[in-house]
C-alpha cells in the first residue's frame, strides 16, 4: 500500500476525530498511531474505541487513551521469516518503520500472499510459431484468457508476492507489451523492457541488465498459466543455500507390464506395473544474482546451459515441484486447456 496516509492519525487529536476516519474507510478499519514526531506508538481498532468507551472515556479524550500499544511491524530490510511469523498471526495491516521507528510503507495482507525481496525478469521474446495464426498479429504473451492477456496473469501474480521490480525481456511484437503495461505504475510497480536485437535463448537476456538489486532475480517464461507458489520456491532455495532453485512438474509414468530389473543376463527383482514420477522443468527460475556474471553477453544462450555449467562446477540446484496447474502455451490445444481452466476459476 503506498498511499499509508489514510490510515495514520496523530496519538493527541480527540477519537472522535478518529472514528470520522474509520468510517470513510474501505477494507482494513485500522488506524496507525504516531506522536508529535511522527513515529509510531500504536494502533487503533473499532474494538479499541468501544472497550474506551466502556471504561468511561468520552469522545473528547485523546487518541493516545484508546489505542493499543502493542502492535506488529517489520523494520526496514527485513527478513522473509519475519513477515512470514506475523501474517500468520492473521495481521491484515503490516506497517514498515525505519529506525527511528517512522513509518516508512505500510502492506496490506489481504492483497498480498507474501513480500519476496526479488527483481523479476520475464521472457517474453518469443514468436510462438506454434500458435499461428494467433500470434500473426499478435505476440503470443498478450493472447487473451478470458479477459486479460497471458502475461497479466503472471504480473499480477508477481505482484500479489510483493515483487515489484520486473523486467521484460521482448522482441517480436513488443510494442505492443509495452504499450498495453508502460512503467508498470497502474499495477504499483515498477517494469523495463529488454529489447533483444537478437534471439537470446531463456537466459541471455539476464546479461543486458545492468545491475540487479536484489540478492536472488526469479525468471520466468511469459506464455505459463500456473499458480505456481513464488514463495515456497524461494524459501527453498534459501534452506538449501541453493545457487539455483527449479519448479518442475510432477510427470508420472505408469508401465502396464511386470519389469524386471536385471544385471547382464541375471535377473535380481521384479516389479509389477510399476509407477515412475520424473520432473519436467516448469519455465520458472530461482538464481543467486552471482551467478549472472557467468552468462556470455549478447549470445544466444539458455538457462539450461547454466545449469549444467553449475553442475559441473559442484553448485547447489534444486528443484520444487508445483502443487496446483501449470500449462505451457505453446500449442493450440494448451490454449484451449487454459481457457477451460479461467472458466472454473470465476465460478
Amino acid at each position: 500500500m503506498r498511499n499509508f496516509l489514510s490510515h495514520c492519525i496523530n496519538a493527541n487529536v480527540p477519537i472522535i476525530e478518529a472514528i470520522k476516519i474509520i468510517n470513510e474507510l474501505s477494507g482494513s478499519l485500522t488506524l496507525l498511531i504516531i506522536d508529535e514526531d511522527g513515529r509510531m506508538v500504536g494502533t487503533l481498532t473499532d474494538g479499541d474505541i468501544r472497550r474506551g468507551f466502556i471504561k468511561g472515556l468520552s469522545l473528547t479524550d485523546q487518541v493516545s487513551r484508546f489505542m493499543s500499544q502493542t502492535f506488529n511491524f517489520v523494520k526496514t530490510g527485513f527478513e522473509i521469516s519475519n513477515f512470514i511469523k506475523i501474517r500468520d498471526l492473521g495481521i491484515k495491516l503490516l506497517p514498515e518503520l525505519d529506525m527511528e521507528n517512522r513509518i516508512t510503507r505500510v502492506y496490506d495482507l489481504r492483497r498480498r500472499k507474501s513480500i519476496l525481496p526479488l527483481e523479476c525478469m520475464i521472457m517474453a521474446g518469443g514468436r510462438g510459431e506454434r500458435l499461428r495464426p494467433l500470434t500473426d498479429k499478435t505476440p503470443k504473451p498478450m493472447l487473451l484468457l478470458g479477459k486479460k492477456p497471458i502475461i497479466e496473469y503472471n504480473i499480477d501474480r508477481l505482484v500479489n508476492y510483493g515483487i515489484e521490480k520486473i523486467y521484460i525481456s521482448i522482441k517480436y511484437l513488443g510494442q505492443q507489451i509495452v504499450d498495453y503495461f508502460g512503467d508498470g505504475s497502474s499495477k504499483g510497480i515498477s517494469i523495463e523492457y529488454i529489447w533483444e536485437e537478437q534471439a537470446l535463448g531463456t537466459a541471455g537476456a539476464l546479461s543486458l541488465v545492468e545491475k540487479f538489486d536484489s540478492k536472488h532475480v526469479l525468471l520466468i517464461n511469459s506464455d505459463l498459466f500456473t499458480d505456481v507458489d513464488f514463495e515456497d520456491l524461494y524459501l527453498n532455495v534459501l534452506e538449501h543455500k541453493a545457487s539455483i532453485g527449479v519448479a518442475t512438474i510432477p510427470y508420472t509414468t505408469k508401465i502396464p507390464y511386470g519389469v524386471f530389473s536385471v544385471e547382464e543376463k541375471r535377473i535380481i527383482g521384479l516389479k509389477e506395473k510399476p509407477i515412475y514420477t520424473n520432473y519436467a522443468n516448469a519455465g520458472i527460475y530461482i538464481l543467486e544474482r552471482t551467478i549472472i556474471p557467468k552468462i556470455p553477453k549478447k549470445s544466444y544462450y539458455n538457462i539450461t546451459d547454466l545449469i549444467e555449467l553449475l553442475i559441473k562446477e559442484g553448485h547447489s540446484i534444486i528443484h520444487n515441484p508445483i502443487v496446483g496447474y501449470w500449462i505451457d502455451i505453446g500449442q493450440h490445444q494448451d490454449y484451449l486447456n487454459a481457457l477451460e481452466i479461467i472458466k472454473h476459476l470465476k465460478k
